[in-house]
């Protein structure tokens, strides 16, 4: 599963769109990546999956856990290729963590696995709430890596594909500006 395969299917599918957005992040950008239409095809879902899990094949890894809602698909299919358990966090009252009687025992070694990385803000979270309960973080993979190396992360993030785009504050943001109505697609918008 090459980069360029990756973003080729993301255009083919219209998982990759053009516009103003406002990310999870709360930033803006002109373009966003709704891996959901990549992961609504069971069979690609499960080669993305089994691709992202090969980054990890010499990792001692117990858990898969990803965030929701962009992060359950991939990370479930990855945990299905590499044979391990998987759960995920959730946000309540704007708080992440374990529920719905996941729990993790401690030291167990934990892989995260996420759609899309920006900013890394729900990465973060997951880390810490892995870490709180006990689980060793052993390491960090998405489909989508658009931090462009800018997000410091307790570990190096592999992904299928790496792509610079560009993101601003709102308040900094010429797509607003210019008047371009902002759409919010994320697991934090409407």
């Amino acid at each position: 599963m090459t980069e360029d395969k990756v973003l080729e299917m993301m255009k083919e599918l219209g998982a990759l769109h053009h516009g103003h957005f406002q990310l999870s992040s709360g930033r803006h950008s002109d373009t966003y990546f709704q891996c959901a239409r990549l992961l609504q095809y069971p069979e690609l879902a499960k080669e993305l999956g089994a691709a992202m899990g090969a980054f990890f094949k010499e990792s001692a890894c117990d858990l898969v856990v990803s965030p929701a809602l962009g992060g359950i698909l991939i990370g479930h299919e990855m945990a299905r290729a590499m044979g391990r358990r998987f759960v995920f966090t959730e946000r309540k009252d704007g708080v992440m963590m374990i529920r719905r009687g996941f729990a993790m025992d401690p030291g167990e070694k934990v892989i995260i696995a996420e759609d899309v990385v920006t900013r890394g803000t729900s990465l973060l979270e997951v880390v810490k709430v892995v870490e709180e309960a006990g689980g060793q973080v052993v390491g960090l993979t998405s489909i989508i890596d658009r931090t462009s190396g800018e997000v410091e992360l307790p570990l190096p993030l592999k992904s299928l594909a790496k792509v610079k785009v560009e993101t601003w504050e709102p308040d900094d943001c010429p797509l607003c500006r210019e008047g371009v109505e902002v759409v919010k697609p994320g697991s934090r918008g409407n």
